[in-house]
């Protein structure tokens, strides 16, 4: 089958690989209809994310039609639709029966690598590095779901891919950030970062209560479709982010603050995002957290910081002083999908959203490896590319 592989940085391609099989009775083989090229893939693509090896399949937002069904899985038959969530859970240990799948206890077979850099391991994710499992990726004709009586959902009749195909990842994971933030109605959220899931975080704010969502970036497509959701938007590169928001709230400070940026904010972002590249340049740091210092000093006392963007180790010259003295709340998570799937589906039938608004570029599998380009460098408008493996 074709699949776009890992071989190094900047190096994506896309070339025949083995067809996946049944490994055991849960799982299930789908053929894959729709997948999608993610923000956190860029990290993989930037060479940032370890333990990857030349040729592994990449992609973690996939759905498709059940054709392999294991011997064990009750739950789903050939021929079904269906999304699968980019964390893979058991459903059975001790954080599935609680809710929190993405800390699954079994399914990373490679759990004692995630605990000598993390402390503990979480959930076995699809193709994103050895660390967290090794299993290829969704970015592919075919693939292999693990513990498919549990992670994917059946898509029922009368909506199509796009509509859907990003409940594996990043619509969770923009609901979960402003979910995070404890709204109750009538707060003003900042959003750092209108790429895909920053765009979803504006819309779950607004969705959750927020009376006022501040968006920022500097991509003025990004920009303009943050203001099309109802967002007030500021540059970076233009505007004093923190007097502005002070400006915004009265002096309090935003209610809460969403970092949906992570580990590469643009290098251009401020002094200390510049000593954050340089330091990871000559291996002194492995993390650029500038957006996280920002967004603290942004939050009003006893706010929330919620954090979504994607960290992989150690951050320095954290303001833990400015946090614990105005009582900060920090959130965050790699989120845990399946808790998030019913009531999101329930939201796009009843037409409250249609994910589908993010999607600038739709292309085939030969032309993933260009656009992982295209997406990286922000040119050509794109803001979400979605592939159509058939």
């Amino acid at each position: 089958m074709k699949a776009l592989t890992w071989h190094g940085r900047s190096d994506i391609r896309c070339e025949s690989v083995p067809d996946p099989a049944i490994q055991d009775g849960r799982d299930a083989i789908i053929r894959v209809t729709a997948c999608a090229i993610c923000g956190s893939d860029l990290h993989i693509f930037d060479g940032i994310i370890p333990t990857m090896e030349k040729g592994d399949v990449v992609g973690h937002e996939t759905m498709g039609e059940v054709v392999e069904v294991g011997r064990d899985n009750k739950k789903l038959k050939i021929g079904d639709r269906v999304v699968v969530p980019f964390t893979i859970s058991c459903g059975e240990c001790f954080f599935c029966k609680r809710g929190f799948y993405s800390g699954c206890e079994r399914s990373n077979p490679n759990k004692k690598k995630a605990e000598e850099m993390w402390g503990h391991s979480p959930a076995g994710l699809f193709g994103y590095s050895h660390i967290l499992g090794g299993f290829p990726g969704g970015q592919a004709e075919y693939m292999r779901v693990p513990y498919a009586d549990i992670g994917p959902l059946k898509i029922p009749d009368g909506l199509s891919d796009e509509q859907v195909l990003f409940l594996s990842d990043i619509f969770p994971t923009g609901f979960m950030a402003a979910d995070f933030c404890g709204l109750k109605g009538g707060e003003t959220v900042a959003v750092w970062g209108c790429g895909p899931v920053g765009q979803f975080a504006v819309k779950s704010a607004f969705l959750l209560g927020a009376e006022c969502v501040i968006a920022i970036d500097t991509v003025p497509e990004r920009l303009r479709l943050a203001e099309v959701s109802g967002a007030i938007t500021l540059d970076f590169r233009k505007d004093d982010i923190y007097d502005r928001i002070q400006d915004l709230t009265e002096g309090r400070g935003a209610d809460a603050c969403i970092d949906a940026v992570g580990t590469e904010p643009d290098t251009w972002s401020g002094f200390d995002a510049v000593v954050d590249r340089i330091k990871v340049a000559t291996f002194m740091g492995t993390d650029r957290p500038h957006v996280l210092r920002q967004a603290i000093h942004c939050c009003r006392n006893f706010g929330v910081v919620s954090i979504v963007g994607v960290y992989g180790g150690f951050v320095d010259k954290i303001p833990m002083g400015s946090a614990i003295n105005r009582g900060l709340t920090f959130r965050m998570a790699q989120t845990p999908v399946q808790r998030y799937l019913p009531q999101l589906l329930e939201r796009i039938q009843k037409g409250e959203i249609d994910p589908s608004f993010v999607i600038t570029h739709r292309a085939s599998l030969d032309d993933g490896p260009k656009l992982y380009e295209t997406f990286r460098d922000k040119a050509d408008g794109c803001i979400k590319v979605v592939l159509k493996p058939s």
